[in-house]
């Protein structure tokens, strides 16, 4: 399974990540909403199970993806400061740009 993280992302990942007293919790990507052809995602911290895999990024922030699930494969974690300042975490393989 593959995952991005860009470099905005990162950074405020990785403010968070330190700011965590335990440090075996990781990031883990997960699918708030699922409805017709498209979901929505969001973060939590949590400790990876049997049903989940745990990816190394370039940025050096390990994400823990539900194992087997199509719409974790090819996940973008993004940071924009304009027009408001938030996350937007979408999938471009499966057609999902974070447009809705």
């Amino acid at each position: 399974m593959k995952c991005k993280i860009t470099r905005n992302a990162a950074k405020i990942l990785q403010q968070e990540l330190d700011k965590q007293e335990d440090q075996s919790l990781k990031l883990r990507v997960i699918i708030t909403h699922q409805h017709g052809n498209h979901v929505h995602y969001g973060l939590d911290f949590d400790v990876a199970g049997e049903n989940d895999v745990v990816v190394q990024t370039d940025k050096g922030i390990d994400l823990i993806l539900e194992k087997g699930n199509e719409w974790m494969d090819g996940v973008v974690i993004d940071y924009f400061y304009m027009p408001q300042e938030g996350f937007a975490i979408y999938n471009p393989s499966k057609g999902n740009h974070g447009d809705h």
